[in-house]
């Protein structure tokens, strides 16, 4: 499992906000509704304030798998909100839950259609699941990514370093209309403008690439980062304005209909 760097995230903070108030937009339930909030993959807990002024009344529970992650969370001593270290299947609430958010988690999950079920059980009657995940494996930055990874020296060390599969919205809106629910899919690709030295591997080092890095020690590291940084300036030159870095996300809420 990786270690995730909470300032490594945050670098982007504001690109990794955006897609996360789309997400909560689309909810359709009003503050006096939800009493219980779950955040799974909460991160470093930077998002919380945004639950808060939109459901004022609500006790919100975050949860990721990364103590790392949590740390940074705690520090922010919010009323009325917990943070705990468990995985989106380990974890059960000790009550319905009236809504559930999860945003860039469910993708690392090898299973999340099974994990998914598991939340639907904890919702509450009316209750709502609000998912979103990226979706750029068939992109430049993770096409490159895996096939260095796939490139001796590298590949020995790298056999169980996840590689992110095609998550589109029709496979969300299936899922959740099979089970009787109301569902909002979508898709949007954000035109994001990155800059610094070698921002698209900055961004990606704290995502995607992370298990990949953590994979290798040393030298063997710093080679593989080198070349992997040549290769992501070849596909995303630097221009005038900065780098453009395409960045797809899919979106699903789904609402029980009783």
């Amino acid at each position: 499992m990786a270690t995730w760097d909470p300032a490594a995230y945050l670098a982007f903070a504001d690109y990794r906000t955006r897609p996360f108030l789309e997400l909560i937009a689309a909810v359709d339930l009003d503050a006096a509704s939800v009493r219980t909030i779950v955040d799974l993959g909460c991160g470093p807990g930077h998002l919380t304030r945004y639950l808060r002024q939109r459901w004022p009344r609500a006790r919100i529970v975050g949860v990721d798998s990364s103590p790392e992650m949590i740390a940074r969370a705690r520090e922010r001593d919010e009323e009325n909100v917990e943070y705990l270290v468990a995985t989106a299947t380990q974890w059960r609430p000790d009550e319905p839950v009236d809504l559930v958010i999860s945003n860039a988690m469910f993708q690392w999950i090898d299973d999340q259609w099974s994990a998914l079920d598991g939340v639907l059980d904890y919702l509450a009657p009316r209750g709502t699941l609000a998912v979103g995940v990226p979706d750029n494996s068939a992109q430049p930055a993770h096409r490159l990514l895996y096939e260095l990874a796939d490139r001796e020296p590298y590949a020995a060390h790298l056999v169980g370093a996840r590689r992110l599969a095609h998550l589109g919205p029709e496979r969300y809106l299936r899922f959740f209309t099979e089970r009787g629910m109301r569902v909002n899919a979508w898709s949007t690709t954000y035109l994001q403008v990155l800059t610094g030295d070698d921002p698209v591997f900055t961004w990606i080092s704290g995502t995607g690439a992370r298990p990949f890095l953590e994979g290798l020690d040393g030298s063997m590291r710093e080679q593989f980062a080198d070349e992997y940084k040549a290769l992501l300036r070849e596909a995303y030159p630097t221009e005038p304005f900065g780098t453009l870095f395409p960045f797809t996300r899919t979106f699903a809420v789904a609402s029980r209909a009783s």
